[in-house]
Parts: C-alpha cells; structure tokens; sequence
C-alpha cells in the first residue's frame, strides 16, 4: 500500500485519458444516479464501468474483494493499480473533461484529506438509502 503522499503524487501524474475501470455498488440509489452521471459525460467511453452488485465475481479481480467493492468506490488504472474512496473520485474526475478542475483540485495539497474524511461521512450515512446487503445473493455468481 502507498502513503498517503505516494498516493497524492501517483494522482497528479495521472495522465488525462488513461483506461480506468470503475467499481461502484449499483444497489445504492445514491451512488447509481452519481454513476449515470458520470457515465453520460464526455470521456466516460474510456472507462469501463463495473457494478460491483451485479457482475461475477471474475470481473472484480482476484485482489478486489466484493465486500470492499460494494462498500466504497474502487478505480483501476491502466497499470493495474487499484484506488478506492476519495482518490478513486479524483482520478475518475480527472478523466472526465468536465470534472477535471475537480479531480486536479482533489489530488492537491491537503484537499485529498477533506475530501476523504467528506467520503467517509457519506460512508456512514449511505447504509439508510442503500438497504440491507446479502452477500448470500452473490454465491451462485462467483
């Protein structure tokens, strides 16, 4: 794992346009009208969009577990590299040209950190509009 200003410099050397694959959990209301989004925004046919609710375990990766994709946001880069929570965002903002401003100012100075205990309230909160979760529901899937 990176530190924390590992992660910052990884980010702000994040060339625009890269491949990334988006993991996000299609059964939160919230986050699904954010995806949609997103997904309908310039530069979005460069990503490859991943509903971590719904798609077989194989599409995951062997390093991302459906429990951590379905409880915060994920961003895989080209290289391979995965990213979760706020620097997830930041690098998806980056590919977007319309988000971009945000994602640059996401990835600076002491930004990364707002942003991330922002995130992590979000986190809290987001059980009350996303329901229960069965992971019992994924078995048959894997």
């Amino acid at each position: 794992m990176h530190s924390s200003s590992a992660k910052e410099e990884i980010l702000k050397s994040q060339p625009f346009g890269e491949q990334l694959t988006v993991y996000y959990d299609g059964g939160c209301p919230v986050c699904s009208r954010e995806i949609a989004m997103y997904r309908r925004e310039s530069g979005a046919v460069r990503c490859l969009w991943v509903d971590a609710s719904s798609c077989p375990e194989s599409a995951l990766g062997t390093d991302l577990p459906r429990e951590a994709a379905l409880a915060r946001i994920h961003v895989r880069r080209a290289d391979g590299a995965l990213v979760d929570g706020a620097r997830a965002f930041a690098l998806l903002w980056r590919a977007l040209p319309r988000f971009a401003w945000a994602g640059r100012l996401a990835s600076a100075g002491p930004f990364p950190r707002l942003f991330d205990a922002a995130y992590w309230i979000f986190l809290r909160v987001r059980p009350l509009w996303r329901g229960p979760l069965k992971m019992s529901n994924f078995k048959e899937r894997s």
